[in-house]
């Protein structure tokens, strides 16, 4: 993710070398005593407190299947959601995070199950408890009007009236706005998405494009995500916008820009440079991990950032002012695709692992691209860093401050220059290979760097993170 513009957040002295590295568990057990027969409730909150009460525990999904209908004229959502998952407990009851729509009907393998609402909960009581390793099916039925995230860290996120359709979009969270869901990173699933919209409007999300099917008067546009992907990484743009649907090494390539957009455009002509850059990115960090690539570039000016949706990242339209290319964010927003979308986080406080290795990502681009080098861009970044700030859970306030990102890039380059391109590269292709399609920490790389290198580098990572001074050049 990349904001147009950024401020970072004060906090006082970088945490000790225990808090980098303590992983924080996923919090999966019921908040209350057991019930009758030892099935007990599941969490309400996934133990996250960067965000409270998003998350559930008791269950882990794999999949959902969404299909939504949207009409721009009303602003009204409906929706039907099948969700696939497996108790990870003897469960009673559990959660499902839904924020500001109404709920008709809800059945879990096939019954009718008896639900209420909580603020932004869906709570979900099965005729019958779902013992610890069962897998079942949970079918939501909802519609209203959808609504924002109130108190979006990144800034404008959730669900977006625009003039001609709508965005959803937003980090840490904005899948509870459109949909129900286990609403965080360290639940990841695959999906398939079904938007229907009237005739004329463009209906994009993540993954390989299906056919379109139209019938009076609406078109619905399909698209699957086969890799599990983090809530947060959903999107769904629906509005005037001129698709280009093509290939790219054998994988479908879909781009979009606003109807309004030149052909020409510095927003077009960033997009037409994906797959130049992802096969570059590729052989600096592995095979590309995905089914599909592409980009949807949103003519709303509320979106003030750039957001890695999986396999389709978003750019708002501050990246192209002045009818000037941008491929410097594209690349940020593809690295992406590899650290944070493919290898993501397992708790919000572990941000730097996405941001920082796709800002460096850019150095390595703009290298790669005849400009600076990435050593150079490394001695600017180092001259001008706050090294109060620390990297590694910097706080709410400041998860997407200067300290995430360009600290956290400083600490890539110094992990190249200690351990040199070979090992460093190796790391790279061993960690984005070794973590596909799962979730890790701090702790988790140090570890594998380690491993692969042969080194010592805990105190490297320490001094480079959350030290409190300066650290000397390696």
């Amino acid at each position: 993710m990349v904001l147009t513009g950024r401020t970072s957040a004060r906090r006082g002295p970088a945490a000790v070398v225990a808090a980098l590295t303590c992983a924080i568990a996923l919090v999966t057990v019921g908040c209350t005593g057991d019930d009758e027969g030892g099935f007990r409730p599941g969490a309400a909150d996934a133990g996250d407190p960067y965000v409270p009460g998003r998350g559930n525990g008791g269950y882990d999904v794999t999949h959902y299947g969404l299909d939504v209908r949207y009409d721009p004229a009303t602003d009204r959502l409906t929706g039907r959601a099948t969700i696939s998952a497996t108790a990870t407990q003897d469960l009673s009851r559990f959660n499902l995070d839904l924020a500001g729509l109404d709920v008709g009907a809800v059945t879990v393998g096939g019954a009718r199950a008896e639900h209420r609402r909580d603020d932004g909960e869906l709570v979900v009581t099965p005729p019958d408890g779902l013992p610890r390793g069962q897998p079942f099916t949970v079918a939501v039925e909802y519609a209203g009007v959808p609504a924002p995230v109130a108190d979006g860290a990144l800034g404008a996120g959730g669900f977006l009236h625009t003039d001609d359709g709508a965005i959803a979009l937003g980090q840490p969270d904005s899948a509870a706005t459109w949909f129900p869901v286990n609403d965080h990173p360290s639940d990841k699933a695959s999906y398939d998405i079904a938007v229907t919209v009237p005739d004329g409007l463009a209906a994009l999300s993540n993954g390989v494009p299906g056919p379109k099917r139209s019938a009076d008067g609406w078109t619905t546009w399909r698209w699957a995500e086969r890799q599990p992907m983090a809530s947060y990484l959903t999107t769904l743009v629906i509005g005037d916008y001129r698709v280009t649907t093509g290939t790219h090494a054998g994988r479908p390539m879909v781009t979009a820009v606003p109807s309004s957009e030149p052909a020409g455009g510095a927003a077009a002509v960033s997009l037409a440079r994906t797959g130049a850059i992802v096969d570059f990115l590729a052989t600096r960090f592995g095979p590309y991990p995905f089914e599909s690539y592409g980009g949807i570039v949103v003519a709303d000016p509320r979106i003030g950032y750039a957001l890695e949706t999986q396999s389709r990242p978003v750019y708002g339209p501050g990246f192209f002012l002045d009818d000037r290319p941008n491929p410097a964010v594209v690349a940020h927003e593809l690295a992406h695709q590899w650290f944070g979308d493919s290898v993501s986080l397992s708790h919000w406080r572990d941000i730097w692992l996405n941001e920082g290795f796709a800002s460096y990502a850019e150095w390595l681009w703009e290298e790669h691209d005849g400009g600076r080098t990435a050593q150079r861009a490394f001695e600017a970044q180092y001259a001008t860093t706050d090294w109060s700030q620390p990297s590694v859970d910097p706080g709410r306030a400041a998860m997407f401050g200067n300290a995430v990102y360009k600290r956290g890039a400083l600490a890539v380059h110094a992990l190249r220059r200690t351990v040199g391109d070979d090992a460093f590269f190796r790391i790279l292709r061993a960690w984005t290979a070794e973590r596909r399609d799962g979730n890790a920490t701090t702790e988790d790389l140090i570890v594998l760097a380690e491993r692969v290198s042969g080194r010592q580098l805990r105190s490297l990572f320490d001094a480079w993170l959350v030290g409190g001074t300066a650290p000397a050049l390696p």
